[in-house]
């Protein structure tokens, strides 16, 4: 579902071309008015794209300048097509395609596969997961379900970047990618994966894009009958197209260059799955008599938010940070984001779960609440916080508004009380078209009071309640309209993905929420090794990380609160520290390359002790498992259990260790094992007592290299090792 918007869910239809620019600002009005030639718009967040495109496409389609069966518009979710598709028939352009590359690309395949091949398409395997796992099994090589859902992403990722199987471990290297398992491995599984889909007839969504590819090339005559039904593209979130998206593009095109493409390398958060904004930066070289339109006026976010957001891509770096744009907020001052440090990751959730309550019960709709995390095993708090505290949510991700059982048996019975007109008793007393529908879904669950807690009966409720109100909508703008209108706009809705919108605080990973927005967002779990991830570790991918914190900001109309936890359990070792990316922003700390002592956000961090050993059981910090193995009592944690480790402290520790080694002429380990320098990294110590309880650290170490360990720490420089006595 898409976050509710203020303007209303069923505007009138312009009455004339001209009309349909009425409101654009005068970067909107140039992207809708430049029709002819290649065309690239810079589109920062919040700054109207969708609005400019529909209003491009649909002031061609009513100026008679384009025609609407020849304009193909391409996007990378069903959701976000859905979306277009609904703007541009309200905009009285209802006959254009708008669609995802896999549904276009499939439909052109299913068309042309008998003409081309012969026979009937191969069976379209909804999901690979299950033939990955058989292919594994076949090469001896066992999977737990993480690895086997990684190992298909990787299998995905060889897939849109056009590499073989023969050819991944190279790619791989290349990449500077993380495999999640041996690339020889990795390889082996996907060359048996894609033999298993040619014994049994069948193909996945990759192929979709790949066959359709190989036609198109080999097939002139196919290739050319496509370019005779399109002859205008448009192509929205342009940063992320992969290059075997942009291969199936060119051969769309062929030689001509009416194209359109709008994007944000700044919104770059993909790359894993082959996305590249290599193509968007590049724009201006292959097509050099392009018109190039920015939009940096923000219509979304305050002042206050939009501060921040520039901030986070002022430090960035790379190449997509050097095309970077400055968004500037067109509203009303706001609050400030508020920067909240909690002892532990369930007190995180709670204080999160009484401040939205608070803002539901200032007037701000719980639909219009969002919390954002970096992953999704991080929702599990939050759901209990929130029913703990009342508080309805909605898990984003899960299945479509129109293809859930309620909403179809919804559907089903509106349809038959509209056929049945008069003779149906159970609309005896009620008038108009709202009553009418709160009579039907009655008999489905919907009462005029919500259910008590959370869980599937409530979510049932509140999709029949959302039913309720786009009748009440549709009603307020057409009073005559009757069930069989409403019935009638289900089904276009339906058609199009334009799902109306359910209150209930989303819950969502900060993936999952581009392209969407709301009032109210908390940023939560927001640490060093979860923000960035642990995995992120060339320059490349912490600023990826950066940029998927930036799209978490942006989501933000009015209120942004921003929120970590010191430990991940009550009682634990507070070790973590807030992410790096906030160095400079927040209240209290320093500018990135330099470091502050202490707690932030005015939390006190208890002092450590002088100089002793740890007695009794060693216990786990993360789940309070009693440890027993000599590594994992070092790291204070079993091996099992999340890391909060700051990967840049360990690779400095690993340099300054080798320094030393080399100079006193002893193997590394004598200065520190890996699992001490590990322990150091993730607990951070800033002080003599800090550092002396860590497993590994005796008095003569402490002594020898405590000044040394303490300065990298800290984030400053040192010196030679120093000579042993």
């Amino acid at each position: 579902m898409t976050a509710a918007t203020h303007s209303s869910l069923f505007p009138q239809v312009p009455e004339s071309a001209d009309a349909v620019l009425d409101g654009l600002d005068p970067e909107q009005r140039a992207v809708a008015t430049a029709l002819s030639g290649p065309v690239c718009v810079l589109a920062g967040a919040g700054t109207g794209k969708t609005r400019a495109i529909t209003h491009r496409i649909a002031y061609g389609v009513r100026a008679g300048i384009l025609q609407p069966a020849s304009v193909l518009a391409v996007t990378f979710t069903n959701r976000a097509a859905g979306e277009m598709r609904g703007r541009l028939r309200q905009l009285g352009a209802g006959g254009v395609q708008a669609r995802t590359f896999h549904s276009a690309a499939l439909r052109q395949l299913q068309y042309f596969w008998p003409k081309a091949v012969g026979g009937e398409l191969p069976r379209l395997l909804e999901r690979k997961v299950q033939l990955v796992a058989e292919a594994a099994a076949r090469c001896r090589v066992r999977l737990d379900r993480n690895e086997l859902r990684d190992v298909t992403s990787e299998i995905e990722w060889a897939k849109v970047t056009q590499t073989v199987p023969a050819d991944y471990p190279a790619a791989v290297a290349k990449s500077l990618r993380d495999a999640p398992r041996d690339p020889a491995e990795i390889g082996q599984i996907y060359a048996l994966y894609e033999q298993l889909k040619r014994d049994r007839s069948a193909i996945d969504f990759e192929d979709v894009l790949l066959l359709t590819v190989g036609i198109l090339q080999d097939r002139h005559d196919i290739a050319d009958q496509i370019r005779r039904q399109y002859h205008h593209f448009v192509v929205d979130e342009y940063q992320d197209v992969s290059p075997l998206q942009q291969r199936l593009l060119d051969l769309w095109l062929g030689d001509r260059d009416s194209l359109c493409v709008v994007g944000d390398a700044s919104q770059t958060i993909y790359s894993f799955t082959g996305a590249t904004p290599d193509h968007l930066l590049n724009f201006r070289t292959r097509h050099p008599q392009a018109t190039v339109v920015k939009l940096v006026r923000d219509y979304r976010s305050t002042p206050q938010v939009v501060h921040l957001a520039n901030g986070l891509l002022g430090q960035a770096r790379g190449r997509a940070a050097e095309h970077r744009l400055e968004l500037v907020s067109q509203r009303d001052p706001g609050p400030d984001p508020s920067y909240t440090e909690y002892a532990d990751e369930p007190a995180e959730a709670e204080g999160t779960a009484r401040r939205i309550r608070d803002l539901i019960a200032a007037g701000v709709p719980a639909g219009e609440i969002a919390v954002l995390f970096r992953v999704n095993a991080q929702s599990e708090v939050y759901e209990q916080a929130l029913a703990d505290a009342g508080v309805p949510y909605q898990l984003r991700g899960a299945e479509r508004f129109f293809e859930r059982a309620e909403v179809r048996e919804a559907g089903v019975a509106l349809r038959g009380a509209a056929r049945a007109g008069g003779n149906d008793p159970l609309l005896d007393d009620a008038e108009g078209l709202p009553s009418q529908v709160r009579a039907v879904l009655s008999t489905k669950g919907w009462t005029t009071e919500p259910p008590a807690g959370s869980g599937a009966v409530r979510d049932r409720w509140e999709s029949l309640a959302a039913l309720v109100r786009l009748a009440e909508d549709f009603a307020r703008v057409r009073p005559e309209a009757g069930l069989a209108d409403l019935v009638a706009e289900l089904d276009e809705r339906a058609a199009a993905q334009h799902a109306p919108t359910v209150q209930g605080v989303t819950l969502a990973s900060l993936h999952s929420a581009k392209g969407l927005e709301w009032d109210a967002v908390f940023l939560v779990g927001l640490t060093e090794g979860m923000m960035p991830i642990t995995y992120a570790k060339t320059d490349e991918q912490v600023e990826e990380e950066r940029r998927l914190l930036y799209v978490g900001v942006t989501r933000a109309r009015l209120h942004l609160s921003l929120s970590w936890a010191l430990s991940r359990s009550p009682g634990g070792r507070a070790s973590r520290r807030p992410t790096r990316f906030l160095n400079g922003l927040r209240p209290g700390s320093a500018a990135p390359g330099t470091r502050t002592a202490g707690g932030a956000g005015g939390v006190e961090r208890g002092a450590a002790g002088s100089r002793r050993k740890r007695r009794g059981p060693v216990l786990c910090r993360v789940c309070g498992k009693t440890l027993t193995d000599a590594g994992e009592m070092k790291l204070m944690r079993c091996e099992d259990c999340p890391s909060d480790m700051d990967e840049a402290l360990y690779e400095r520790l690993r340099e300054w260790r080798a320094e030393q080694a080399r100079e006193l002429g002893q193997p590394a380990y004598c200065v520190f094992t890996d699992k001490t320098l590990m322990a150091i990294a993730e607990a951070v110590p800033g002080s003599e007592g800090e550092l002396a309880g860590i497993s590994g650290v005796g008095g003569r170490k402490l002594d020898r290299f405590g000044a040394d360990v303490l300065a990298i720490c800290a984030g400053q420089e040192v010196g030679g090792g120093e000579e042993d006595d």
